[in-house]
Order: structure tokens, then sequence, then C-alpha cells
């Protein structure tokens, strides 16, 4: 069951043009120093999204934090022992971090690092939107802000967003269903749930195209294809793989093909570069031409997340306390139970 709304989907005048933070070598490495003795000195932990500038991501797995997909982010950040974390991603995962973790300090490179997909579920109508269905399940993907987590009764991920669904079909429960259509509209295939779906997309997801892809396959014959849930369904359907980040990771490995054609944010090349040396990966074109498209298959919030940004956070004091997430306790309090309750059906 589809319930039309009006589409939630930024235009491109919404989504912020950020130019390449281009650092020669000895500034690179300069950068990097710092940033290893900030952390230090800091007690710090730095976690990192598989989107975000490579560097950061070798420098959070080199200082004994992470770089994962936003479940194992959440997760992670609950259990480490420092007092102190520095989340690199865009600013649910740094709200994410602090709603679990309320006694530690939460950073990130810059707090205007948002996500389309929560930009685009405004709390408010996301209030009458749950009030006009009150009998139905509420279930919110993890890019959503702590007010919309706070009205919610599930928080879910890509990673676990199909088992955990199944469990509520299974439970007769009816499912109210935000922020992403494509990735809702996946899951409501899957499990033949009873959905009814929020109007939101994300920015680099929503770009890829089928026809693209098709033509790719056609110079690139024994490539697989490997697609995230939050693309559209006629995209969805040419893949060889469909997952998370972390998914897409694991079927790059295990698959037999020695070519992949991604339409996931090109972030996420790093890592699988990274754990695949031998194999060729390939960008999915994006419905832009490079010029006027939206995204081109890179986050322009996760963009923001680079060395220089990183750096003044952890040496510039009055910076930091720009950049610190903070959380009403009451309003933590309340966005936490739906996510305790997704890390709970975790462990079972």
């Amino acid at each position: 069951m589809t319930e039309l709304l009006r589409d939630y989907s930024l235009q491109s005048a919404e989504v912020p043009l950020v130019e390449e933070c281009v650092i020669d070598a000895e500034e690179r490495d300069g950068l990097k120093e710092r940033i290893r003795t900030g952390l230090d000195a800091l007690g710090a932990t730095l976690v990192a999204h598989y989107y975000v500038d490579s560097d950061i991501q070798d420098l959070a797995e080199e200082t004994g934090g992470l770089v994962s997909d936003s479940l194992e982010m959440a997760r992670f950040g609950r259990d480490a022992a420092a007092s102190t974390l520095i989340v690199s991603g865009v600013r649910f995962m740094g709200e994410t971090a602090k709603i679990l973790s309320p006694e530690k300090r939460v950073y990130m490179p810059t707090l205007q690092a948002e996500c389309s997909l929560d930009i685009g579920c405004p709390p408010d109508e996301f209030a009458e939107f749950k009030a006009a269905h009150a009998d139905r399940t509420v279930v919110v993907y993890a890019n959503t802000s702590a007010q919309v987590k706070a009205l919610s009764d599930w928080v879910v991920t890509s990673s676990c967003a199909l088992e955990i669904v199944s469990h509520l079909k299974g439970r007769g429960e009816k499912v109210l269903w935000a922020p992403d259509k494509h990735l809702g509209r996946y899951i409501q295939e899957q499990t033949n749930a009873d959905m009814i779906l929020w109007s939101g997309a994300c920015v680099v997801h929503e770009e890829f195209k089928a026809q693209a892809l098709l033509d790719m396959k056609k110079v690139y014959p024994d490539a697989a294809v490997l697609v995230h849930p939050e693309s559209p369904a006629s995209v969805i359907e040419v893949a060889d793989a469909v997952g998370s980040t972390s998914a897409i990771i694991r079927a790059a490995g295990e698959l037999a093909n020695d070519t992949f054609i991604v339409a996931t944010d090109r972030g996420i090349f790093h890592k699988l570069k990274q754990l695949n040396p031998t194999k060729r990966f390939i960008e999915a074109p994006t419905a832009g031409d490079g010029a006027t498209c939206r995204s081109c298959a890179h986050c322009p919030w996760m963009a923001m997340n680079e060395l220089r940004a990183l750096d003044r956070v952890l040496h510039d004091e009055a910076y930091r306390r720009d950049n610190e997430i903070l959380m009403d306790p009451a309003l933590g309090r309340q966005a936490k139970r739906p996510l305790d309750r997704m890390l709970e059906f975790q462990i079972r």
C-alpha cells in the first residue's frame, strides 16, 4: 500500500556545491600527523563513514577508531571506551552517537554536513503524518533527525531494515515508513508488508539510471552491478547484488567477477580497492553530465568532511565548541528507545 504525498526530494538549488579540497602532499602529511596528535591529546576516538575522505578513513583505522556503515558506527561509538567521539559523516550520525552515549562529548568536523533524507523529513510534518496513521508501527530510517527518531517505534538502517520489517509483518503489524521512498518500496516488495511510505530520496542514489547501467553492461559484459537499495526500483532490477554499504563491500569480495559497476557514493571505492586490490571498480553514471547533476555520485555533505576541518575541530577550541553535538536530555531519551530496540534486535 502506497500513499501519495508531496515529494520531499531536494531540488538542485537546495543541494550545496562543495569544492574539492586540494591539498599538496606536504600539507596532507602534516595535517594527518597533527590529527593523530590531536586525537591523542583529547583522548578521542575517530569514527568515520565509508563515504568520507579516504585520508580520514585511514586515520580512523590507524588510530584505533572505525570506518563502517551507520549501524556499526552507532554500535562502536556506544561501546567505545573513549569519553570523546569525533564523528566524521553527516549530522544524523553524530546525533545518533550522542543519543546512545549522552555522557560522551561528540564533535564533528562540521555540523553543516547534513543529509538530504534528514532535511526532507521535517519533524512537524512527520508528526502530522504519523497522527493521520495512528494504527501503524512507525519505522524510520537512521537518516533522520533526533526529533523524527523520537516519534518512531523502530529505527532501522539499510543493513537491518529487511529483517526488522519482516519481523513486524510476522507479528501482523502495519508499517508507517520514512523517509526514503526507494528503500521503503524495495523493502515492501521483498517482504510484502503493508507499508505507507513517506516520499523522500537520497540525492546521490536517486541520480542513478537503469538505462545508463545497461549501457555500461554492454561495455563491460562480465561486470557485476552492485546497487544500494536507496536507488530507484528500475536500477535495483539491473543489480547483481543489492545491499547496504557493508553488504556491497562483502559482495565485491565474495562474487567471482573481477570487474564491478558500483551504484552508490564513490567514497566507498577506497575501501573496495583496499580489500580487493586485483579487482576493478567502475562508477555507475549519474543522471547529470558532471556539470548539472546534484551529487555526481558523491554526497556534497559527506565531502565537507576533509582534513582541514578535522584538524580544526581538534585544535581550535572555539571551533570545536561550535561543532559539538548537543542534545536535550528528554529528547535524547525518547529517541534512544527505538535505537536500542534496533540494536537489541541485531543481537538476538
